[in-house]
């Protein structure tokens, strides 16, 4: 079963980390300099940063392979069957998909890549979302908030001051000022345009010269990683107004928005390697949660041609249904009754396949009825069952920096509604709200768009 791992320390991703590090200073490796470990961590990095790398690189490091050819591509088309990608794949998936660390785990988009039904291979969110392909994917903004240890992401716009606290401009904007753990921010080259965030990740030295700069970032089709020269850097920088930050303060610049306070991002279990299910496999992957009513759809693949019996469902300990099998196939059934499931099946020779684990929730909100006004609080009600709430998410339309939350308490949770703050909007028009709730499998939202007036 998932466990709520938050406060062990992570071997697996330090490791990884270190040898991906280590690999800079091998003969014909990644370090044109050669520079040895020695040299190139004798600056001392915050413990925060040091984790702000190693995070980062759970998501781009990853490996993946697709077992069909329908998984859409941001950059148009689709991503090559049996073709081995590195860094998980870009798209802005909004309300509509999941963002991949923050609303399911890694090891839930490595399961569905392994099973042709899934919703990465029959949804597709281009022409339908913005800036959106798969059903799972990850963006520059979600990238580096991941990597900062934040528990929901600050869109790119918002990384900076007068936004954030806590952070400054790294003085002079230059390769030889630079660490890890900073970020490059792209501003919008036009007026309610895109930006866009980069992490450097690594700063190479060779006699206490900067000679590389590396940077990693969410780009499509999948991650980036891109290792510069210091003058190569400079140029990088210095075009279209790009600034480097650094953050000087992460609790200020986190605010509530921290890691720890929430069950997402899950840190260990991303950086752990997950053992996917070769017998079944749900649309949604494994390790995941479903709406309640919403269709679940069971692929038994039986991989290994063990052959399959039963399909057995279960709700906790209690038995739902036991569903007779002549083979591999789709079973679809959908759950009214909120909990923790798992499915598996029944061998041809009467052992027990893995199982499957998923949950059903019921997640709800409603806003008073009339007119919202402008200047006067807001009051949210909602309901959920085997999901928490945590935070409501708001945005206002045409506003590209009308992004704001408010995180929902322990009093929030027992009357179950919240106060949006009076002051949290000074123009009329239309907004929208997410509800934003978890359990141990994953994040749920719901929206809601409500017009206000003054």
């Amino acid at each position: 079963m998932v466990k709520n791992c938050r406060k062990v320390l992570l071997p697996l991703a330090l490791m990884t980390a270190l040898c991906y590090a280590s690999a800079y200073s091998e003969p014909g490796g990644l370090n044109p300099g050669g520079a040895t470990m020695e040299q190139k961590f004798k600056d001392v990095l915050p413990e925060w940063k040091k984790k702000a790398v190693e995070y980062a690189r759970i998501m781009s490091t990853v490996k993946w392979i697709p077992v069909a050819g329908t998984m859409p591509n941001r950059r148009g088309g689709f991503f090559k069957e049996g073709t081995e990608y590195t860094g998980v794949p870009y798209s802005s998936v909004k309300s509509v998909g999941r963002y991949i660390g923050f609303d399911i785990y890694l090891k839930t988009f490595l399961a569905a890549v392994e099973n042709p039904e899934s919703v990465l291979y029959t949804e597709n969110l281009a022409g339908k979302v913005t800036n959106a392909a798969g059903y799972y994917g990850k963006v520059c903004s979600s990238f580096t908030s991941y990597a900062f240890q934040c528990g929901y992401w600050y869109v790119s716009r918002l990384h900076n001051p007068p936004y954030r606290e806590g952070i400054v401009p790294v003085d002079p904007q230059d390769a030889q000022a630079v660490e890890a753990g900073d970020f490059v921010y792209y501003p919008p080259l036009k007026p309610n345009g895109g930006s866009h965030v980069e992490l450097i990740t690594d700063v190479i030295k060779e006699k206490g010269r900067v000679t590389h700069v590396r940077i990693e970032d969410s780009w499509p089709p999948t991650t980036r990683d891109t290792l510069r020269t210091a003058g190569e850097f400079n140029l990088h920088i210095a075009a279209d107004n790009r600034k480097v930050y650094r953050i000087t303060d992460p609790d200020a610049w986190r605010g509530k928005n921290r890691a720890d306070s929430f069950l997402f991002p899950n840190y260990a279990e991303d950086s752990s390697k997950p053992v996917i299910n070769r017998v079944l496999l749900l649309d949604l992957g494994d390790w995941v949660p479903y709406y309640r009513g919403q269709a679940v759809k069971i692929n038994v693949m039986d991989r290994d041609s063990r052959g399959v019996k039963t399909l057995l469902v279960r709700r906790g300990k209690n038995l739902v249904e036991e569903i007779p099998l002549d083979g591999p196939g789709i079973v679809e059934r959908s759950f009214n009754t909120c909990g923790d499931y798992t499915a598996l099946c029944v061998m041809k020779d009467g052992s027990e396949s893995p199982a499957c684990e998923f949950s059903v929730c019921d997640l709800s909100l409603s806003v008073p009825g009339g007119d919202l006004r402008i200047g006067e609080p807001w009051e949210v009600k909602f309901n959920s069952d085997n999901i928490r709430p945590i935070l409501a998410y708001l945005t206002k339309a045409g506003d590209p920096y009308g992004c704001h939350h408010v995180w929902i308490t322990e009093d929030d949770l027992l009357k179950r509604s919240f106060t949006v703050p009076a002051n949290l909007f000074s123009e009329a028009g239309e907004c929208t709200i997410w509800l934003v709730a978890e359990n141990r499998y994953g994040r749920l939202n719901r929206a809601k768009v409500i017009m206000t007036v003054k």
